[in-house]
């Protein structure tokens, strides 16, 4: 009977069936660690942020002068450059998220694709406030310039809204009510938002 086993073993693993079957069970075992690599990768986000609006004080007023968005392992970033200048100051800020966007000024609706909509109003207009030259080609309703959110987990949208008394009004579509943060580094604004708040755990 030893033998007979022994034979049909030999027989098997000549066929390669045996290897089969190691190769399936080594597949599931890597899937698995995939998966596990995934959820240490949330988890590492560490995101805390919230949904609540969020404001900053600045006391600068230097216009803007682009606009650009970036994808990284937790968040999709939109950056607002700002130009630099005397006095120095981070530009004040208002960003929450709102059921339409509504142009500053005229409060005609703009439609912003997604699932939510991110309001920015930062006191950078987009135009200089001492020659009145245009500083960003934004225009009202449209998509932002040079902007392309194709392949971005969060980002949906991004809208000109307005450049208002001194402000300019910017709507960014997500793909749901999710965490952001707003960071002020001198000359940019900084927009984070997270793609899942899931990694808030």
């Amino acid at each position: 009977m030893r033998h007979t086993r022994l034979l049909v073993i030999a027989v098997l693993t000549s066929a390669g069936l045996l290897t089969t079957v190691s190769a399936g069970t080594a597949a599931a075992a890597g899937t698995a660690a995939a998966a596990s690599h995934r959820t240490a990768a949330a988890a590492s986000c560490g995101v805390t942020w919230g949904s609540l609006p969020k404001t900053g004080t600045g006391g600068g007023n230097h216009p803007l002068t682009n606009v650009r968005t970036g994808r990284h392992d937790c968040f999709d970033r939109m950056v607002l450059d700002i130009r630099p200048g005397t006095p120095a100051g981070s530009a004040s800020y208002h960003v929450r998220y709102v059921d339409k966007l509504y142009q500053d000024g005229s409060g005609r609706p703009i439609e912003v694709a997604g699932g939510a909509v991110l309001e920015i109003v930062a006191s950078a207009p987009s135009y200089d406030p001492e020659t009145f030259e245009p500083t960003y080609a934004g225009r009202a309703g449209k998509a932002l310039p040079g902007v392309n959110l194709t392949g971005y987990k969060t980002f949906r949208d991004a809208r000109f809204g307005a450049s208002y008394e001194g402000t300019t009004q910017l709507g960014l579509g997500t793909r749901a009510r999710l965490p952001f943060r707003v960071l002020e580094l001198g000359d940019r604004l900084v927009v984070d938002v997270a793609h899942t708040w899931a990694s808030s755990r």
